[in-house]
């Protein structure tokens, strides 16, 4: 009860991010699509939902598709519960995403072994949280070594690789989506 399952998707929260990124007016997008300001407002805050038609003459305007508009949007509730006890195809290590869809954030919870060689940089922040074991990190040049409970904050940038140090070890990370400008280039010290 409540969990989101297969619901509508809000697909106006994805045109107004793009139109803004595009830095164009409802009045552009109006003119170029052929629809009218109120229609294109009302997609934008979800009271009105464009037929396939109406978006692709959308997509066009931003110089993009249906296909792509319809992949950024939101689902239409806004909780979403993620079961523990949700069937997981895959045998230990693995590795389970806690938030569905395309979010501003994502969240993923890393169970078991991981590969220790394989280098991550991520472009945005993220919380690297040892659930349940230990992990060893490197990360600009330096090893650390979490335990259960504790937290460790990479800059968005930052190259690192870990590997978990005890059988069992649950590691959740969560981090600023890769399509969000959430980061400009900072200057390296």
């Amino acid at each position: 009860m409540g969990d989101h399952k297969e619901q509508s998707l809000r697909v106006g929260a994805a045109v107004r991010r793009r139109r803004r990124a595009l830095d164009l007016t409802l009045a552009v997008v109006a003119e170029r699509s052929g629809l009218s300001v109120p229609f294109l407002s009302q997609v934008e805050n979800d009271r009105a939902r464009p037929s396939r038609s109406s978006l692709e003459k959308v997509a066009d305007a931003l110089r993009t598709t249906a296909v792509e508009l319809l992949a950024a949007a939101d689902p239409a509730c806004s909780v979403d519960v993620v079961r523990a006890d949700e069937p997981e195809p895959l045998p230990r290590p693995r590795t389970r995403s806690l938030v569905r869809g395309h979010h501003q954030m994502h969240a993923s919870e890393f169970t078991g072994d991981h590969d220790a060689g394989r280098e991550f940089q991520y472009r945005n922040d993220q919380l690297m949280y040892v659930a349940d074991g230990a992990v060893e990190i490197e990360a600009e040049g330096r090893a650390y070594r979490l335990g259960r409970g504790d937290t460790l904050y990479l800059t968005g940038g930052v190259r690192h690789r870990w590997r978990a140090a005890e059988s069992d070890t649950r590691v959740i990370v969560v981090a600023v989506a890769e399509h969000i400008e959430a980061v400009r280039d900072r200057p390296r010290r």
